[in-house]
């Protein structure tokens, strides 16, 4: 097992890079967001997961050890083969994946190329229990919220802007939702989503 290699890139692809390593050169399939970060002759830490074939050994990697863990949970469910849980990774980057299997929103996740409704419905159905919610709140940057807000609209709020939204449309969509200042967090993002979308 491949657990990560770090090394310089030595060349960018439209789906992979490759990374050179005490002369030799691993190529390495990568989700969309984390190739548009990356340049030739960045030193990078990529963390891997090696899929074996009958007919290849491929490596995928990510920049961060989540994106990696939230691609082995991908690759449990059935039907997700390594290219398509590369795939909806690249649709959905970041928190948006677990925020979109936490809010039953398979919009988003069958927005990813290979990817139709019912495998992303599968996706949902058999991945909510394994989204730690708090744990993603956790991981989200701090944004400045405003002080009447309360814990939950605040970290939703955080959430929205994390996944690209801006401060004033993400408020917008906050305030779109009744009875939002009585509701847990996990509720009140899903009710934000569904106006969203």
């Amino acid at each position: 097992m491949i657990a990560y290699i770090k090394g310089r890139i030595d060349f960018i692809d439209t789906d992979n890079i490759v990374v050179e390593q005490n002369g030799i050169g691993f190529q390495i399939y990568m989700p969309q967001s984390d190739l548009e970060v990356l340049s030739i002759k960045d030193e990078v830490k990529i963390y891997t997961y090696l899929n074996v074939r009958e007919d290849a050994m491929q490596l995928f990697g990510f920049l961060s050890p989540e994106s990696l863990q939230m691609y082995r949970l991908l690759l449990g469910v059935s039907g997700v083969g390594p290219k398509g849980g590369l795939s909806i990774i690249s649709a959905c980057p970041g928190e948006a994946l677990q925020i979109a299997i936490l809010s039953g929103d398979s919009k988003a996740i069958s927005k990813a190329p290979g990817i139709g409704n019912k495998t992303a419905q599968k996706i949902i159905l058999e991945l909510k229990d394994k989204v730690d919610f708090d744990e993603m709140i956790d991981t989200i940057q701090p944004q400045a919220v405003s002080l009447s807000m309360t814990q939950a609209q605040s970290d939703v709020l955080e959430a929205l802007v994390s996944l690209g939204y801006s401060q004033s449309s993400a408020r917008d969509a906050l305030k779109s939702v009744e009875n939002s200042q009585e509701m847990e967090t996990e509720d009140l993002l899903k009710e934000v989503l569904k106006h969203i979308f």
